[in-house]
């Protein structure tokens, strides 16, 4: 356990670290990221950076990662990791390196900053990780390997890795369960799922089943002067006037909010400034939809719990746990028992 005790020692140093960032340095990093990729807003990565200090929570780290049973022998581990929201890799990186593994991390064009920002106050600590963490364009050799990507990306991987153990994650989304009886706050902090990110992370909502009757304006009307600013994106503005014109072209029936479009379909699936929905008729009907859903699925938001599925609160799709791993898979189980 001696590696494991000064990794986690390091890891409560990182804790520390960004917990009491400098504004200068952390206008640097914010400078850098958004200069690298636009949709990493000042906002975005301090939330990105907030969401790593809940993971790194010592005494609940502690607890988890002694449930594993870390392996003498290191063996090299190759990340492909994603770029659509900031450090989105984190959990990943932290894994690797927890499990006693050597990190190899590809590193996603849009998302080359951060990272190595954090893995760099991680090595000024412990300089041990200077033999731990490498950041590189090829993986070759691994030992084994952990990719994120689309579902044509993943078919090659699961080519390209196919005689080494492996995790490749596809396409994935969220959505969320409206039961009708929600209070105006409840439908808020949806929004925060909604909106968070611009809507670009697999835990982002993109589809909301709606009880039969109910109008999708009601959610609108919740949101109204609360996520407007979200069109002051040019990015974001330029998808959302697209898809508009999309829809207006093609005659589909939509509702307009001037910054979000909800059209009915029954695809989880949505486009940026744009939310899917479709209707249910019992709750058991509904159970049976999110289970033929089940493979595209990240998580479920509702204001109730329910005995037909598991739910995160409104809002809380952003702030996943620990232990709540991408698709499922237990990657430190993964990790511990190569």
């Amino acid at each position: 356990m001696k590696g494991l005790y000064t990794d986690l020692q390091t890891f409560a140093h990182l804790h520390n670290y960004l917990q009491k960032i400098d504004s200068e340095e952390l206008n640097d990093w914010i400078y850098r990221a958004e200069a690298n990729n636009p949709w990493f807003t000042a906002g975005n990565v301090k939330s990105a950076l907030t969401g790593i200090i809940e993971l790194l929570e010592p005494e609940r780290l502690k607890s988890f990662f002694s449930n594993y049973k870390i392996s003498a022998t290191p063996k090299k581990i190759g990340v492909i990791m994603a770029g659509n929201i900031p450090a989105v890799g984190f959990h990943d990186f932290l894994c690797v390196l927890l499990s006693g593994n050597i990190l190899y991390a590809k590193l996603s064009a849009e998302d080359n900053v951060l990272l190595k920002k954090i893995a760099q106050i991680l090595i000024d600590y412990n300089a041990s990780y200077q033999e731990r963490i490498f950041f590189v364009d090829q993986l070759k050799n691994m030992d084994a390997y952990i990719a994120t990507g689309s579902d044509n990306t993943a078919k090659h991987f699961e080519y390209y890795f196919r005689n080494t153990p492996n995790i490749i994650r596809k396409n994935r989304t969220s959505v969320a369960v409206i039961h009708g009886n929600e209070t105006t706050e409840e439908l808020i902090a949806l929004g925060e799922d909604v909106f968070q990110y611009f809507g670009l992370g697999c835990r982002n909502v993109s589809h909301v089943y709606l009880p039969a009757g109910y109008s999708p304006v009601t959610i609108l009307s919740a949101w109204e002067g609360k996520f407007n600013t979200i069109r002051n994106h040019h990015k974001f503005l330029n998808n959302y006037e697209y898809n508009k014109a999309v829809l207006l072209i093609d005659q589909v029936h939509h509702f307009d909010s001037g910054y979000i479009l909800l059209k009915e379909s029954e695809s989880i699936f949505s486009h940026i400034a744009t939310l899917t929905y479709s209707f249910y008729y019992a709750q058991e009907e509904l159970a049976q939809l999110l289970q033929k859903n089940n493979e595209q699925l990240q998580c479920v938001v509702s204001a109730r719990q329910n005995p037909f599925y598991n739910s995160f609160s409104f809002g809380a799709a952003q702030h996943p746990a620990i232990t709540d791993f991408a698709d499922g898979v237990d990657t430190m189980a993964f990790l511990t028992t190569l």
